[in-house]
């Protein structure tokens, strides 16, 4: 069996929503949406939140998400990009665990609206291209996005 591995990173010190990873969303805490996501995928074999935070830990838990280590506060910084955290946690993972997963699905919290099998969609596209190294979901914008923006 392939190991395809849903990593969600969620810190606990967002500026602009304050704890909006934890925070009710549609009746569920945001996080709870792309752990959900990942659960209902047929092919997706462990979810991992990657976080800093003991309380988001712990919602994850709740929701049915692995939380096998705190994510260091340098990689949960208001620039930290999407690499270290990443690096970070494969290499946990590798070290402690041995685990290596095949595949990566990366399901931010803060992008909770996805359809249904559309994790399985991206995942399978990805089977069945074994020269693509990335798939990468997006939905067309309802307007054209010149018209979106007003700049004053």
């Amino acid at each position: 069996m392939t190991k395809i591995l849903a990593l969600i990173p969620a810190r606990g010190g967002s500026k602009g929503i304050p704890r909006k990873n934890i925070r009710n969303f549609a009746g569920y805490p945001l996080i709870a949406w792309s752990i959900a996501a990942a659960k209902q995928s047929n092919l997706v074999t462990r979810i991992i939140v990657s976080t800093d935070d003991d309380e988001i830990a712990a919602v994850a838990r709740e929701w049915g998400a692995e939380t096998p280590f705190i994510r260091p506060a340098e990689l949960a910084q208001d620039k930290t990009t999407d690499l270290p955290v990443f690096e970070h946690a494969l290499k946990w993972l590798e070290d402690v665990e041995a685990y290596r997963p095949e595949i990566i699905v990366q399901l931010r919290p803060t992008s909770p609206i996805r359809p249904a099998g559309m994790v399985d969609s991206a995942v399978q596209t990805l089977l069945d291209h074994p020269d693509a190294d990335c798939v990468r979901g997006v939905v067309s914008a309802g307007q054209n996005p010149f018209k979106m923006w007003r700049f004053a």
